[in-house]
Protein backbone atom coordinates (compact mmCIF):
# COMPACT_ATOMS: atom_id res chain seq x y z
CA UNK A 1 0.00 0.00 0.00
CA UNK A 2 2.84 1.84 1.00
CA UNK A 3 4.49 1.85 -2.73
CA UNK A 4 1.45 2.29 -4.64
CA UNK A 5 1.16 6.08 -2.65
CA UNK A 6 4.49 6.43 -3.57
CA UNK A 7 3.90 5.70 -7.12
CA UNK A 8 0.81 7.32 -7.17
CA UNK A 9 1.98 10.98 -5.68
CA UNK A 10 5.20 10.86 -8.13
CA UNK A 11 2.75 10.42 -11.31
CA UNK A 12 1.24 14.09 -10.18
CA UNK A 13 2.58 16.96 -11.40
CA UNK A 14 4.11 19.54 -9.43
CA UNK A 15 2.38 22.31 -9.88
CA UNK A 16 0.83 25.36 -8.37
CA UNK A 17 -2.24 23.78 -9.03
CA UNK A 18 -1.80 20.31 -7.44
CA UNK A 19 0.45 22.31 -4.40
CA UNK A 20 -2.85 24.47 -4.04
CA UNK A 21 -1.56 28.07 -4.02
CA UNK A 22 -3.10 31.22 -3.98
CA UNK A 23 -1.37 32.78 -6.81
CA UNK A 24 -1.41 30.40 -9.94
CA UNK A 25 -1.02 31.68 -13.30
CA UNK A 26 -1.68 27.61 -14.16
CA UNK A 27 -4.95 28.34 -12.81
CA UNK A 28 -6.05 31.10 -15.58
CA UNK A 29 -4.64 28.94 -18.27
CA UNK A 30 -6.76 26.16 -17.43
CA UNK A 31 -9.56 27.57 -16.92
CA UNK A 32 -9.77 30.41 -18.95
CA UNK A 33 -12.75 29.39 -20.88
CA UNK A 34 -14.78 29.44 -17.00
CA UNK A 35 -13.37 32.64 -15.73
CA UNK A 36 -14.95 34.63 -19.32
CA UNK A 37 -17.71 32.57 -18.81
CA UNK A 38 -18.49 33.98 -15.65
CA UNK A 39 -17.01 37.41 -16.23
CA UNK A 40 -19.60 37.42 -19.07
CA UNK A 41 -22.55 36.71 -16.51
CA UNK A 42 -21.54 39.05 -14.28
CA UNK A 43 -21.59 41.94 -16.84
CA UNK A 44 -25.02 40.82 -17.93
CA UNK A 45 -26.70 41.15 -14.96
CA UNK A 46 -24.38 44.19 -13.85
CA UNK A 47 -26.31 46.07 -17.56
CA UNK A 48 -29.55 44.43 -17.02
CA UNK A 49 -29.53 45.71 -13.47
CA UNK A 50 -28.62 49.22 -14.04
CA UNK A 51 -31.17 49.84 -16.98
CA UNK A 52 -33.76 48.90 -15.29
CA UNK A 53 -32.31 51.36 -12.42
CA UNK A 54 -32.27 54.01 -14.75
CA UNK A 55 -35.25 53.15 -16.99
CA UNK A 56 -37.54 53.34 -14.07
CA UNK A 57 -35.08 55.15 -11.52
CA UNK A 58 -35.30 58.64 -13.83
CA UNK A 59 -38.67 58.87 -14.72
CA UNK A 60 -39.78 58.09 -11.08
CA UNK A 61 -37.52 60.57 -9.94
CA UNK A 62 -38.92 63.59 -12.61
CA UNK A 63 -42.57 62.76 -10.81
CA UNK A 64 -41.22 62.60 -7.43
CA UNK A 65 -39.68 66.21 -7.94
CA UNK A 66 -42.65 67.68 -9.57
CA UNK A 67 -44.89 66.43 -6.18
CA UNK A 68 -43.97 67.12 -2.93
CA UNK A 69 -45.74 64.44 -0.61
CA UNK A 70 -44.98 61.54 -3.68
CA UNK A 71 -41.30 62.72 -3.36
CA UNK A 72 -41.69 61.72 0.63
CA UNK A 73 -43.06 58.07 0.05
CA UNK A 74 -40.72 57.58 -3.12
CA UNK A 75 -37.38 58.65 -1.09
CA UNK A 76 -38.78 57.00 1.82
CA UNK A 77 -39.41 53.43 0.05
CA UNK A 78 -36.21 53.79 -1.39
CA UNK A 79 -34.57 54.18 1.67
CA UNK A 80 -36.44 51.59 3.03
CA UNK A 81 -35.10 49.09 0.03
CA UNK A 82 -31.89 49.75 0.53
CA UNK A 83 -31.32 48.80 4.10
CA UNK A 84 -32.80 45.39 2.89
CA UNK A 85 -29.76 42.80 3.21
CA UNK A 86 -29.23 41.73 -0.09
CA UNK A 87 -29.80 38.06 0.96
CA UNK A 88 -32.93 38.87 2.31
CA UNK A 89 -34.20 40.83 -0.94
CA UNK A 90 -33.17 37.71 -2.96
CA UNK A 91 -35.55 35.44 -0.51
CA UNK A 92 -37.70 37.69 -0.87
CA UNK A 93 -38.18 37.82 -5.16
CA UNK A 94 -37.06 34.15 -5.39
CA UNK A 95 -41.18 32.75 -4.69
CA UNK A 96 -41.97 35.14 -8.05
CA UNK A 97 -39.04 34.09 -9.76
CA UNK A 98 -37.59 30.80 -9.19
CA UNK A 99 -33.80 29.90 -9.26
CA UNK A 100 -32.75 32.04 -12.59
CA UNK A 101 -30.49 34.94 -13.27
CA UNK A 102 -34.02 37.28 -13.43
CA UNK A 103 -34.26 36.98 -9.43
CA UNK A 104 -30.64 38.53 -9.16
CA UNK A 105 -31.03 40.74 -11.98
CA UNK A 106 -34.52 42.13 -10.15
CA UNK A 107 -33.13 42.63 -6.59
CA UNK A 108 -30.19 44.62 -8.12
CA UNK A 109 -32.32 46.53 -10.33
CA UNK A 110 -34.17 47.50 -6.98
CA UNK A 111 -30.81 48.47 -5.40
CA UNK A 112 -29.84 50.78 -8.35
CA UNK A 113 -33.28 52.27 -8.41
CA UNK A 114 -33.17 53.70 -5.00
CA UNK A 115 -29.63 55.14 -5.76
CA UNK A 116 -30.15 56.62 -9.06
CA UNK A 117 -33.38 58.20 -7.75
CA UNK A 118 -31.60 60.33 -5.33
CA UNK A 119 -29.46 61.31 -7.37
CA UNK A 120 -31.29 62.70 -9.96
CA UNK A 121 -33.46 64.14 -7.69
CA UNK A 122 -30.61 65.76 -5.53
CA UNK A 123 -29.35 66.99 -9.05
CA UNK A 124 -32.08 68.67 -10.51
CA UNK A 125 -32.86 70.31 -6.65
CA UNK A 126 -29.17 71.91 -7.16
CA UNK A 127 -29.74 73.64 -10.19
CA UNK A 128 -29.39 77.44 -8.85
CA UNK A 129 -32.80 79.23 -9.01
CA UNK A 130 -31.11 81.78 -11.23
CA UNK A 131 -29.98 79.80 -13.84
CA UNK A 132 -33.79 78.52 -13.92
CA UNK A 133 -35.24 82.31 -13.82
CA UNK A 134 -32.82 83.34 -16.68
CA UNK A 135 -34.00 80.89 -18.85
CA UNK A 136 -37.57 81.44 -18.46
CA UNK A 137 -36.95 85.30 -19.11
CA UNK A 138 -35.48 84.19 -22.64
CA UNK A 139 -38.90 82.28 -23.10
CA UNK A 140 -38.08 78.51 -22.04
CA UNK A 141 -41.18 76.49 -21.46
CA UNK A 142 -41.33 74.01 -18.62
CA UNK A 143 -40.29 71.37 -21.16
CA UNK A 144 -37.85 72.82 -22.97
CA UNK A 145 -36.11 74.00 -19.30
CA UNK A 146 -36.22 70.50 -18.15
CA UNK A 147 -34.46 69.13 -21.08
CA UNK A 148 -32.54 71.84 -22.35
CA UNK A 149 -31.21 73.04 -19.07
CA UNK A 150 -32.44 71.52 -15.92
CA UNK A 151 -31.37 67.99 -16.63
CA UNK A 152 -28.17 68.69 -18.44
CA UNK A 153 -27.07 70.31 -15.56
CA UNK A 154 -28.12 67.33 -13.30
CA UNK A 155 -25.96 64.91 -15.35
CA UNK A 156 -22.83 65.27 -12.86
CA UNK A 157 -25.17 63.78 -9.75
CA UNK A 158 -26.78 61.46 -11.77
CA UNK A 159 -23.58 59.72 -13.13
CA UNK A 160 -22.30 59.99 -9.60
CA UNK A 161 -25.08 58.21 -8.26
CA UNK A 162 -25.07 55.45 -11.41
CA UNK A 163 -21.06 55.09 -10.57
CA UNK A 164 -22.46 54.46 -6.55
CA UNK A 165 -25.08 51.47 -7.96
CA UNK A 166 -22.22 49.96 -10.73
CA UNK A 167 -20.04 49.18 -8.25
CA UNK A 168 -22.29 48.27 -5.49
CA UNK A 169 -24.00 45.89 -8.25
CA UNK A 170 -20.37 44.42 -9.13
CA UNK A 171 -20.37 43.72 -5.60
CA UNK A 172 -23.67 42.68 -4.81
CA UNK A 173 -23.91 40.56 -7.63
CA UNK A 174 -21.21 37.95 -6.07
CA UNK A 175 -24.36 36.99 -3.62
CA UNK A 176 -26.32 35.73 -6.21
CA UNK A 177 -24.31 32.70 -6.15
CA UNK A 178 -26.97 31.78 -3.88
CA UNK A 179 -29.55 31.04 -6.62
CA UNK A 180 -26.20 29.37 -9.01
CA UNK A 181 -26.67 33.26 -10.53
CA UNK A 182 -23.54 34.94 -9.20
CA UNK A 183 -20.95 35.69 -12.16
CA UNK A 184 -17.75 35.58 -10.52
CA UNK A 185 -19.60 35.23 -7.30
CA UNK A 186 -20.45 31.18 -8.27
CA UNK A 187 -16.49 30.78 -7.95
CA UNK A 188 -15.64 32.41 -5.24
CA UNK A 189 -17.86 30.80 -3.03
CA UNK A 190 -17.11 27.33 -5.07
CA UNK A 191 -13.46 28.12 -4.15
CA UNK A 192 -14.77 29.33 -0.39
CA UNK A 193 -16.20 25.49 0.05
CA UNK A 194 -13.56 23.52 -1.50
CA UNK A 195 -10.66 26.14 -0.34
CA UNK A 196 -9.11 25.89 -3.55
CA UNK A 197 -7.23 29.22 -3.18
CA UNK A 198 -6.43 30.06 -6.51
CA UNK A 199 -9.75 30.23 -7.71
CA UNK A 200 -10.82 32.22 -4.54
CA UNK A 201 -7.83 34.54 -5.18
CA UNK A 202 -8.73 34.87 -8.91
CA UNK A 203 -12.36 35.52 -8.74
CA UNK A 204 -11.90 38.07 -6.15
CA UNK A 205 -9.17 40.29 -8.09
CA UNK A 206 -11.36 40.12 -11.36
CA UNK A 207 -14.16 41.20 -9.16
CA UNK A 208 -12.17 44.12 -8.02
CA UNK A 209 -10.60 45.08 -11.60
CA UNK A 210 -14.51 44.94 -12.96
CA UNK A 211 -15.72 47.06 -10.00
CA UNK A 212 -12.77 49.94 -11.51
CA UNK A 213 -13.83 49.04 -14.93
CA UNK A 214 -17.16 50.25 -14.52
CA UNK A 215 -16.28 53.43 -12.12
CA UNK A 216 -13.85 54.60 -15.06
CA UNK A 217 -16.27 54.03 -17.60
CA UNK A 218 -18.96 55.90 -16.49
CA UNK A 219 -16.71 58.56 -15.59
CA UNK A 220 -15.38 59.20 -19.07
CA UNK A 221 -19.72 59.06 -20.01
CA UNK A 222 -19.49 61.96 -16.98
CA UNK A 223 -16.97 63.73 -18.86
CA UNK A 224 -18.32 63.16 -22.78
CA UNK A 225 -21.85 64.53 -21.34
CA UNK A 226 -20.39 67.62 -19.60
CA UNK A 227 -17.62 69.07 -21.50
CA UNK A 228 -18.08 72.24 -19.51
CA UNK A 229 -17.12 70.57 -16.61
CA UNK A 230 -13.74 68.95 -18.19
CA UNK A 231 -11.44 71.12 -16.43
CA UNK A 232 -13.20 70.17 -12.58
CA UNK A 233 -12.38 67.36 -10.68
CA UNK A 234 -14.65 64.32 -10.56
Amino acid sequence: MPVVSVIHSASLADNCLTRNEWVCPLYLETRSSILLDAVGEHVQILVLSLAIGLLVGFPLALLARRTPWLKTVVLGAATIVYTVPSLALFVLVLPYTGLTVTTVVLALGLYSLTIIVRGVVAGLEGVPSSVEDAARGVGYGPQRLLWQVQVPLAVPSLVASLRVAGVSTVALTTVGAVVAHGGLGNLLFEGLQTRFFAQVLTASVLTVLLAFAVDLLLLALQKALTPWRRGVAA
